[in-house]
């Protein structure tokens, strides 16, 4: 798979086969595994930016994205995203 690049959408299924669409609103490598940060469409169409939910996944070794199911796993990453986001903030605002 190709590199993902924020802006990218993509269609995933839910529990119930329903699709939803989602963006790539931020990447990150991280001890050599590739995470993003994506919310659906829809809410970044219709709700305030700062109300939005956040998810992240990653991708596995054929390309594919897929949930992070580890909860320390989870939180390292939640953490990372955090922090990256808050740098972006502080160099916009320079």
């Amino acid at each position: 798979m190709e590199e993902v690049q924020v802006g990218e959408r993509f269609t995933i299924l839910d529990e119930e086969g329903l699709e939803n669409e989602l963006e790539v609103l931020a990447t990150m490598e991280l001890e050599g595994t590739t995470y993003v940060a994506v919310s659906f469409v829809a809410d970044l169409e219709t709700e305030d930016l700062d109300e939005i939910d956040l998810f992240f996944l990653k991708l596995d070794d054929e390309g594919d994205f897929v949930p992070i199911e580890d909860d320390e796993e989870f939180a390292k990453i939640s953490n990372a995203f955090e922090q990256q986001m808050a740098d972006d903030a502080d160099v916009d605002e320079e």
